[in-house]
């Protein structure tokens, strides 16, 4: 595996934030992180960044210990945190090139480095703008070129498209499958579940500190009935069949999501839904929602 963290703990006092958490993660994918609030998210992300040690348990990046080996290891990272944190009175382009000679490239380099992460990231017409007049989105469009600065082999992002537009949502996705495409470890954490559907290959849920993966992105199936009571009868009998269907919570229409190899066999669970007497009207892949509810995820700590 890429990245691995096994039985992480961290504690604030007497406050657990992370709890015995573990992580695989797998270069050239992208790995959604969900939770809800006061789960561990980012003080998971902080430790596998280096930015943070935990008290037990062991983390590994592409082989380093983020504590034990933090330069070895920061420098194959690339981290962007929920707080964009940048200097206001600072040109973009000048922050990149402050980065880039913390990663050690000479002046020349990270002068050249900086119009092509700005281009990369549509903001090199604001090349010259000091930070404090760019808007929400655009820092976050800055942050994200300050973290491929070093082009990194594993990317972690918390919040990353908080205030961003639909357009930079987009932007974001596209150079983040770009970035998996090449080989690239990606770890997304975000509350907008629809925001990471089209994105993530992979789910971790995360709740009172500890981490559980959803199933298999492409193997979940929901379908969706305006009748309740008929949707659940044909659930509690598939699933004393040992079929897997289970009803999924949430207001709004019933739904009951189900596990299925392809969509041969997920035709087939339809098809004995629809025998079974059950109008249904919708069915699909299940979305990342459905997938987060499915695990357990909903609630709070």
């Amino acid at each position: 595996m890429s990245v691995t963290a096994t039985a992480v703990r961290r504690t604030f006092g007497e406050a657990v934030a992370v709890d015995r958490a573990d992580l695989d993660l797998r270069a050239g994918r992208i790995t959604g992180l969900i939770g809800p609030n006061g789960s561990g998210k980012t003080t998971l992300l902080l430790m596998l960044a280096g930015l943070l040690a935990p008290d037990s348990g062991e983390i590994r990046v592409l082989g380093a210990d983020p504590v034990t080996e933090g330069p070895a290891a920061r420098a194959r990272i690339g981290w962007m945190p929920d707080a964009v944190g940048m200097w206001e009175s600072m040109r973009a382009a000048e922050i990149l090139e402050v980065f880039a000679r913390m990663y050690g490239m000479d002046r020349g380099d990270a002068a050249g480095r900086a119009p092509a992460l700005l281009e990369r990231v549509g903001l090199a017409e604001h090349a010259a703008s000091p930070v404090r007049v760019l808007s929400r989105g655009q820092k976050q469009r800055l942050s994200l070129a300050r973290a491929l600065v070093n082009d990194p082999e594993v990317l972690l992002l918390d919040e990353p498209a908080s205030g961003m537009d639909p357009e930079g949502r987009k932007d974001l996705r596209d150079i983040l499958r770009e970035l998996a495409a090449g080989g690239a470890t990606v770890l997304v954490s975000s509350h907008v579940l629809p925001e990471l559907d089209e994105m993530v290959d992979d789910v971790v849920v995360m709740r009172a500190g500890r981490t559980g993966a959803a199933p298999a992105r492409d193997g979940n199936w929901c379908l969706e009935s305006p009748d309740a009571a008929a949707l659940a009868a044909w659930a509690a009998a598939e699933a004393a069949e040992g079929a897997g269907v289970r009803l999924l919570p949430g207001a709004g229409p019933a739904r009951a999501g189900f596990p299925a190899a392809d969509e041969a066999a997920a035709t087939g669970v339809l098809g004995r839904a629809v025998a079974a007497g059950v109008p249904v009207r919708s069915f699909g892949r299940a979305s990342l929602e459905d997938e987060y509810f499915t695990a357990g995820g909903g609630g709070t700590r």
